[in-house]
């Protein structure tokens, strides 16, 4: 499972000219499920993303996390971040999951950053085509993997 994460001060994601999802000050979170990802994998990107400390505490330090200052949470499904780009020029997407099984991670993956830590998730419409509008915030954009290859 891989995520790339940007600090927001707001995002929206949008489907056929109307908002599907949409936050203020929190976190972005593009998420693609590999084929092997399974619950462990969803439990250790929950951990990791809501802890990331990635916000600044009130000496400028990043030493605060989006439960910290009760942030919003967008997570948008993002297959492409599977692709692999290392042969040729057309990337391939031979790892990530099918499209049941990355809706069934994808959407737990969801529910237990609401339920095992109470924060607001919105969300983009999977397998649609989104455009996704953010404004990042310092910038700052963090990239994670599960199974840790980078």
């Amino acid at each position: 499972m891989r995520a790339v994460i940007q600090r927001v001060s707001e995002s929206y994601v949008n489907v056929d000219n109307h908002n599907v999802g949409e936050i203020n000050s929190g976190l972005n979170v593009l998420l693609g499920v590999e084929e092997e990802d399974n619950e462990k994998d969803v439990d250790y990107m929950v951990d990791k993303i809501v802890n990331l400390r990635i916000f600044e505490d009130d000496q400028d330090k990043l030493n605060l996390s989006v439960k910290d200052v009760n942030g919003e949470i967008l997570v948008v499904s993002q297959f492409t971040l599977l692709g692999d780009c290392r042969k040729g020029r057309r990337p391939n997407f031979m790892k990530a999951a099918p499209p049941a099984k990355a809706d069934e991670l994808y959407k737990l993956f969801t529910k237990k950053i609401e339920e095992n830590h109470g924060l607001k998730v919105q969300t983009g419409s999977f397998q649609q085509h989104m455009k996704v509008g953010l404004v990042n915030d310092g910038p700052v954009t963090m990239l994670i993997d599960s199974k840790k290859t980078f």
